[in-house]
This record gives structure tokens, sequence and C-alpha cells, in this order.
């Protein structure tokens, strides 16, 4: 039977139209090269008209205005824009192709407890999903596993690669923990009224967690002489090295999950969905806990909620001066490609255009830990970066016609680009 599964899979994978192939990953930068001309977005909530990029080697030598001196190949971006690449967090991309096809499903593992899973060495540079993010301006990411409690450990990747150690920018960054619900749905199968009801088992849920937090940190003072997986990999958590990403959205999950974390001592703790979490503004504040927000095209949770709620949020916790992000739980791999407009859709609800930028760029590689690196258009920083024929954040005007990680020059061409060329051919020859 696993035999035909994975035939099915081949046949599935290599069907297609012509000239429908992952593009071949660009070759790294041998030449200088200058854009001119266009209005560069920094990340940082600074803007440059009339800028001048300079980049060599995979990293920006010079940036400023006009008649800052250009070198090398030049990039005439008149009347355009740039932005630097958009990063996606908490994604499982390159983790599952077709999800009907349980071969291609990497993502969830069995396991309740499993830290030591590393989303990396299954993730698939050659997805044609991933391939999709690049015309959008999507150019990085973290790849982390889903399910169980704790799911694994993610790493964070660029988007051209031929395989997952070329694609690798930062390795085992952050172990991820899905935090349970002190309410949950009733179990109308069971005979249970609907609704939400306490969950009776919310304590013990916590306890096995702070258990297996403990044992871990027990084991890393030790010198057991039974190796135990599962403990190395929350080695990290208590010497800073790796980051605790916790996915909870209630008021009362936060405040237990940020406060079991430090007491067991876990040194750099990320909320992700924190859907309540700008109940508890200064108690994020107290402790230094950035929040990756779930993205705002979505619907209340709750009956009584302001129904506008998800859309506003993200500016409810910049207004109160946390560190904020969006990520994109709760919808599919391929959408993640949308991360520009969600960003923009922030701006209807009042938030400036360059803050809403932060929260997919200069923001998401401060919470990742790679703003060194990525995030802004700084001097000594990587050159990922993409220029747009108009606002990046505008799904009408977000025009790719340029796109660099590290330097390299990307081909903007997916199997999505391809069906669309055909297909306007085909209506136009009517």
């Amino acid at each position: 039977m696993k035999k035909i599964t994975y035939i099915i899979l081949a046949l599935v994978l290599s069907f297609g139209f012509k000239g429908m192939a992952q593009q071949t990953p660009a070759p790294d930068q041998n030449e200088a090269i200058s854009i001119t001309g266009a209005t560069a977005h920094i990340g940082n909530g600074n803007i440059i008209e009339n800028c001048v990029i300079v980049f060599e080697n995979g990293v920006i030598t010079a940036i400023g205005g006009a008649g800052t001196p250009t070198k090398g190949k030049v990039i005439n971006a008149s009347g355009k824009h740039i932005y630097p690449g958009i990063i996606a967090p908490v994604r499982s991309l390159g983790l599952v192709e077709v999800e009907a096809v349980r071969a291609s499903d990497d993502q969830d593992e069995i396991g309740e407890m499993i830290p030591n899973i590393r989303s990396l060495i299954a993730y698939n540079a050659e997805s044609k999903v991933v391939e999709s993010m690049r015309p959008n301006g999507v150019l990085i990411g973290q790849i982390a596993p889903q399910g169980g409690t704790i799911s694994g450990t993610s790493s964070i990747v660029q988007f051209d690669a031929w395989n997952w150690e070329d694609a690798a920018l930062k390795v085992d960054d952050g172990i991820h923990l899905n935090w349970p619900n002190s309410f949950r749905r009733g179990r109308w199968w069971l005979g249970e009224p609907r609704g939400f009801k306490p969950n009776k088992e919310y304590t013990k849920e916590i306890d096995v967690i702070k258990g297996f937090i403990a044992n871990s940190k027990a084991y890393g003072k030790g010198n057991s002489e039974q190796p135990n997986e599962g403990f190395k990999a929350m080695q990290g958590l208590f010497d800073g090295s790796k980051k605790l990403y916790i996915a909870a959205d209630g008021e009362k999950e936060i405040i237990d999950a940020v406060t079991t974390a430090i007491e067991s001592g876990v040194k750099s703790v990320v909320i992700v969905g924190g859907y309540e979490s700008y109940k508890i503004i200064p108690f994020l504040k107290q402790h230094n806990v950035p929040v990756l927000i779930q993205h705002t095209h979505n619907t209340p949770f709750r009956d009584d909620d302001d129904y506008d709620l998800p859309y506003k949020l993200p500016k409810l916790l910049v207004d109160g001066g946390l560190l904020v992000a969006l990520e994109n739980s709760g919808t599919s791999n391929f959408q993640t490609r949308n991360m520009p407009f969600y960003a923009g859709q922030l701006v209807a609800q009042g938030l400036d255009k360059e803050t809403a930028l932060q929260l997919i760029t200069g923001n998401t590689a401060k919470i990742l830990g790679i703003d060194q690196n990525y995030g802004t258009l700084e001097t000594g920083k990587s050159a990922t970066l993409f220029i747009s024929e108009g606002d990046a954040l505008d799904m009408r005007t977000n025009i790719l016609t340029h796109a660099f990680i590290d330097g390299r020059a990307l081909s903007l061409e997916t199997h999505q680009t391809e069906l669309w060329k055909r297909y306007m051919e085909k209506y136009s020859r009517k």
C-alpha cells in the first residue's frame, strides 16, 4: 500500500504543464549592483526618497540619497519602491506539499513532547509552495513543526536554495510549545452541551509541561549515562541560545504560559497568536515578551468580542509599546504569500504604513534574532530585498521587477506565473 502511495505522489508532483519546473536557484553575486532612483522603505520606520543602494558580495555597502556614488551594474528604479525581504515566522512551508498525500506531509510527528524533532532536515527547498512566496516579496521564513504539546525545533531559511543545507540562515533557533486551553468546547458526539466549558484537565496538563521543563533543566546540570534526545534539545532554552515560542490566545493562558516559562528558567519567550494579549499589555511589557499575532483577516473568536478585534489587534499592541510582528497561523501555507497585504490592512486601522511594514520585516527579524543581518536596509546587512512597481502592501500595485537574497538575483517565475501567462493568452485570443 505504501508503494502505491509513493507512486501516486510521484505522479502528482511530476505531471504539469511545460515550463512549470522549480526555478534554478540563483548563483552567488559576482559583481557590484547599484539600484538608483527608487523610494527605499528601510523597514525601521524610515524612508529615503530617490535612494541609491549599492551591494557587493551579498552585503549592502552603501545606502543614501541622490548623489551617493554608484558601482558596478546600475538598475534604474525611478518611480519604483525598494523593500527589505518579507519574513514569515512560524510556518510549515516546505514541510507539506500535498496535504492529502501523507508521504508529502512532514509537519507533524507522533508524540506530545518531542523538542528534538528538527523541522530543518525535513524542509523541501524545491517545494512549489515555497517558490510561490517570492513574487510577493516573501523571501525568508521560520520553518516550524506542528502538532503535539511540544512540537519540535524550528529553523530559519531563505526561499531560494537547492536543499535545506543551502537554505538555512539560523539553525535550531527555537522550541515550539502549544499551551493547553483553560476552556474547551463541549463534545456533542458524547452528549456534552455545545459551547465552551472549563477544561478540568487544565492544571494537570500544565503540571506535565512544568515537569518536562524541570526534568530537562536537571538533565543539563547532571551527568546522566542515559541519553535523552528530548531533554538535550531543550538545553538552549536555559542558556539563551534558543527561544521558546508559545502558542496561546487567552488572557489566562498567556499569563500562565509566560509565568511558567520564566519560573522554569527559560531565558526568552515569544507569544504566538496572542488573541487576548491586548488585555495584559503591562504584564507582557514587564517581562519583555514580544507577540507574533495571527493574520488579521479573521472573524472574532467569541460572540461578545468587537467585530473588528482581529483587524485592530496589532495596532492595540503597537500603541501599547510591545514588540509586535505578524504570523500567519490558521491559514494554509500558500496564503503566506499574502503577508504584505495583511500588513497593508493595518493601515486602514490607523497604523502608519511604515510601522505596518515593520511588522513583517524589521520587527520580525528582531523577534527571530536575525536582525543583525536581515529585516532592514542598512549598510553592513544582507542585500535581501525586492523592487516593486508600487506599494508592496497593496495587492493591486505590488508587482515585483527584481528580488535579491544575499545579493543573488532571483527568478520571479513560478508554476503560478506560468499558469497566469497560459490562460491570459487563451482569453486574449477570443
